[in-house]
């Protein structure tokens, strides 16, 4: 996998703040994996605190599996902006719109997504990944603790 933008894949295509939860995850975990071991330590701190150690352990192993799976079978690196960019390459939106398909059980536009950046015999195996990974991040986004602008929702009338 490349950081370098200039790459076909690199051209920017959005922006992290317009994603939803799962995109975001995706791209800067993404990015975070592929940046350095301290990073990659980072990724699984956060996994583990969310979802509690074993959870956390095989959603970063199965993540893990996912970039193994995607260098080594790739049609070609995938290109990806630097750990603190707010823009999205084309590679990154495709990645994270993988996992987001994935989870959402859309199977046919997954595997589309899928066979454009693996192998085609490898293409089940990246969904699968995909799913899995994307429901732990699923898991996360319902761990977290609702927005204040919710919370203040219910304001009750006192006398």
């Amino acid at each position: 996998m490349s950081d370098r933008t200039e790459l076909p894949g690199g051209g920017t295509v959005g922006l992290l703040d317009d994603c939803d939860a799962i995109n975001a995850a995706s791209i800067v975990y993404l990015r975070m994996w592929c940046s350095s071991p301290d990073t990659q330590a980072s990724m699984l701190a956060d996994l583990t605190n969310t979802l509690g150690a074993a959870r956390g352990d095989k959603a970063v192993e199965t993540f893990a599996q996912i970039c193994r799976l995607c260098t080594r079978y790739g049609r070609r690196p995938l290109a990806r902006h630097g750990l603190g960019c707010r823009c999205i390459g084309a590679d990154e939106a495709s990645f994270a719109q993988l996992i987001a398909t994935a989870t959402e059980g859309d199977r046919d536009d997954a595997m589309l997504i899928a066979i454009l950046m693996v192998r085609p015999d490898m293409a089940p195996i990246l969904i699968s990944l995909a799913t899995t990974f994307g429901l732990a991040l699923k898991q996360m986004n319902l761990a977290a603790p609702k927005t204040v602008k919710q919370a203040a929702a219910y304001q009750p009338t006192l006398h």
